[in-house]
């Protein structure tokens, strides 16, 4: 493993993690839209992950021994399918005839919980990225 390369590592997990932050405070700032540009309350979106960079594991072991992996990459951004929550208020401007309101498929709780999950994985990152750092300095210094 090259003395980058944890680095490089540690950076792209944290860009994916910031991205899922940003997605994720974008589903909470929504919980309430119940009509966006499609006319339809705002669907829930949640981030994909995948190798950044990956090959077939054959091509890996004949061509690449001794690398450890290229980090992570956000593969797309998709909507949740999970049907929309139906709220009885009939004084809201898009309550149907029956007094119902179809409301985002957002849950705060379930919303707030990866929020806490993408902040410790960030951490996690800029953590293992400062070790990576210390032990260059240290090479650094054996030369003095």
């Amino acid at each position: 493993m090259g003395m980058f390369s944890a680095m490089d590592t540690s950076a792209t997990g944290m860009t994916a993690q910031r991205l899922r932050m940003d997605i994720i405070s974008q589903n909470l700032a929504n919980v309430n839209t119940t009509r966006g540009a499609d006319g339809k309350p705002y669907r829930r979106k949640t981030v994909v992950f995948q190798e950044k960079d990956a090959t077939c594991f054959s091509n890996v072991l004949l061509t690449t021994l001794g690398s450890y992996g290229n980090g992570v990459k956000v593969a797309q951004i998709v909507e949740d399918g999970e049907d929309f929550k139906m709220v009885y208020d009939p004084s809201h401007p898009d309550a149907d005839e029956s007094g119902y309101v179809m409301m985002p498929n957002v849950n705060t709780v379930e919303e707030m919980t990866n929020l806490i999950d993408a902040s410790r994985s960030y951490e996690a990152n800029v953590t293992a990225f400062n070790s990576a750092k210390a032990m260059a300095l240290k090479g650094l210094e054996v030369g003095k």
